[in-house]
């Protein structure tokens, strides 16, 4: 597919992967609808993309909103005579011990990143069958191959969305529907707002777990699984390594992932250091004008660090080859 000219629907466009997202396709010259909670933000990426060389249209849109969602839809193809890309982007975040963690925030969590791409998939899909092509986007991540310690609630949400993809293009593969496609893209960690924005039950701070790249990169596999689908891409070189090694040896990976996550993805600043309990962004927006990137240095050293982890996944493979050789 041809990206110029194109309409894309973007939701969580007003920071981090989503807001890349819609530079880039306004960037290649498509008509690019934001969609979050905060339109005075929206309205800042608009003149972006505009000034990149496209076109843009605002709509404020919560995506725990089935009616919202369908009327983002609704409102895109009025504006622009149809849809031809759908980017499910939205999501959010939740640190915490299981048993800690208030339930009604774990629901959320799953609300937002497991209903809110069914709500957006089920407003852009009848757009795609009616003029027969087109292609839907979810925004996964190697969570949901490989899962972790204290984020369980996206962890189920990143494993769920997978799942809705597979089940999707199996369904259309029935349909003969062969010109519109389900993509998956799964990134390893990327350098955005989402970990300050986390709700957190941990004591420790939310930190992005090295190697870290940057949203760009992710908004670029986006763009390219639009102009050649495929049915998933791992974002990544060490979130590639990753999900390699867990298919081979999946215990020894588990292992691997909750030293990892203990060490790198939270601070070492206990509970003493005062740090409080927050839902972050699950229920309102946080205040600011939001950003691509969220100050975690992505594409720094990223390739050192890379090769470090694939080395370290690939130890723990060879490990398990030796013990079961014996």
């Amino acid at each position: 597919m041809k990206v110029k000219d194109k309409v894309v629907v973007v939701t969580g466009a007003s920071s981090g992967i989503g807001r890349a997202t819609a530079l880039a396709f306004a960037a290649e010259g498509a008509s690019v609808v934001l969609a979050a909670r905060r339109e005075e933000v929206l309205k800042e990426v608009a003149g972006e993309c505009e000034a990149a060389g496209g076109r843009a249209l605002v709509v404020a849109t919560d995506v725990t909103d089935e009616h919202a969602v369908r009327e983002l839809a609704r409102l895109a193809a009025e504006r622009f005579g149809r849809i031809d890309v759908w980017v499910n982007c939205a999501a959010v975040t939740l640190f915490g011990p299981f048993g800690d963690v208030p339930l009604e925030d774990f629901r959320r969590v799953l609300d937002v990143n497991v209903m809110g791409y069914v709500h957006g998939a089920r407003a852009a899909l009848p757009y795609l069958r009616e003029q027969g092509a087109g292609v839907l986007v979810n925004v996964a991540s190697v969570a949901g191959v490989v899962a972790q310690p204290y984020t369980h609630a996206y962890g189920m949400s990143k494993f769920a969305v997978r799942a809705l993809g597979t089940s999707l293009r199996q369904e259309l593969a029935l349909e003969r529907s062969r010109k519109i496609h389900v993509c998956t893209v799964m990134p390893a960690t990327v350098d955005t707002p989402l970990f300050d924005h986390a709700a957190n039950y941990t004591g420790r701070r939310p930190v992005a777990m090295p190697p870290v790249y940057t949203p760009r990169r992710v908004a670029k596999a986006i763009v390219k699984v639009v102009r050649s689908p495929r049915a998933e891409v791992v974002v990544g070189p060490a979130g590639r390594a990753m999900v390699r090694q867990a298919r081979r040896a999946p215990g020894r990976t588990e292992r691997a992932m909750a030293t990892q996550v203990d060490r790198t993805h939270l601070s070492r600043r206990k509970r003493a250091a005062g740090i409080p309990d927050t839902p972050g962004n699950l229920y309102e927006p946080t205040p600011g004008p939001g950003a691509v990137t969220g100050g975690w240095h992505g594409g720094r050293r990223t390739a050192v660090r890379g090769i470090a982890l694939a080395a370290t996944l690939a130890g723990a493979v060879v490990g398990a080859r030796r013990l079961l050789t014996r």
